[in-house]
């Protein structure tokens, strides 16, 4: 499988690294394109992917094409690129956030050639919605298809998006929904974390130390929710010693409206994403 990328920023590069990290030895089979052409060269000759030119070299060499540019882009990039496209043959992967597979699909349509034969049309679409922990591998993308996407080939894109993290199959009308839950959630973690680290500082901590100890806390109870199949209400009594100080300290987050606060930030996250979409 050859892998086409437009757009080398944080997260194209990260997907690069984490497949090229699961399958060594392949990274002749990438071929990449960005507008900055410095940070391109920099990231070819760091893991010794293939540069290209332009959008079109990547796409005339590459059998899953992923587009990793901003939503605002996509239209441009696609006016571009989709005359040369192999529609029979290969996969276009999105990851710009708020962008339906419907709208790609009429992008692709209008600048295909094929538009004296509209019913005739097909392309292969995979919409992504990957998170920035992607970046240390412990992402996690949401991934939906269009009808002429086969299981072979949506296999392929799911183990692609595995190799920096976890990644599972949603109904895209459920898109909106896991930007609230993990798309921006990462920002919210940093701010309980942030949080944590100004109480420990607050009683004497260093505030290095105090980043250490909230992280780490952070990292493992979420590995102890993946790993442990126990519900996190379980988790959380485990911990909640009758009369004890995390019992005490939970119901002062309860009083504060914690948990409120938390699934309000979803929602208002998934419905701004509804807005914004295309």
């Amino acid at each position: 499988m050859k892998i086409g990328l437009i757009g080398t920023g944080n997260m194209g590069s990260a997907i690069v690294k984490g497949y090229l990290a699961a399958n060594p030895g392949k990274e002749k089979d990438v071929f990449a394109f960005d507008q900055d052409k410095a940070r391109l060269k920099t990231l070819a000759k760091e893991l010794g992917i293939c540069d290209c030119n332009d959008g079109v070299n990547v796409v005339t060499q590459s059998d899953v094409l992923i587009l990793a540019v901003k939503p605002d882009k996509v239209a441009e990039v696609l006016q571009e690129i989709a005359p040369f496209i192999d529609w029979e043959e290969k996969v276009l992967v999105s990851i710009a956030a708020g962008v339906s597979i419907g709208f790609i699909e009429s992008l692709c349509n209008e600048h295909s050639g094929y538009k004296e034969k509209t019913n005739d049309f097909r392309c292969k679409v995979v919409r992504v919605m990957p998170n920035t922990p992607a970046l240390v591998g412990k992402g996690m993308s949401a991934l939906c298809r269009n009808s002429q996407v086969s299981e072979e080939e949506f296999k392929h894109v799911l183990d692609l998006f595995s190799s920096v993290g976890k990644s599972e199959e949603v109904d895209e009308k459920l898109m909106d929904c896991v930007v609230g839950v993990s798309g921006s959630s990462p920002a919210y973690v940093y701010l309980f974390i942030e949080a944590l680290a100004d109480g420990a500082v607050a009683q004497g901590m260093s505030r290095k130390q105090a980043y250490t100890f909230a992280a780490q806390s952070v990292l493992g109870s979420a590995e102890m929710v993946l790993k442990s199949d126990i519900h996190p209400g379980e988790l959380k009594d485990m911990v909640c010693s009758p009369g004890g100080t995390t019992i005490e300290a939970v119901k002062d987050l309860e009083r504060n409206g914690f948990r409120y606060a938390v699934m309000e930030a979803v929602r208002v996250a998934s419905d701004k994403s509804k807005a914004m979409k295309k």
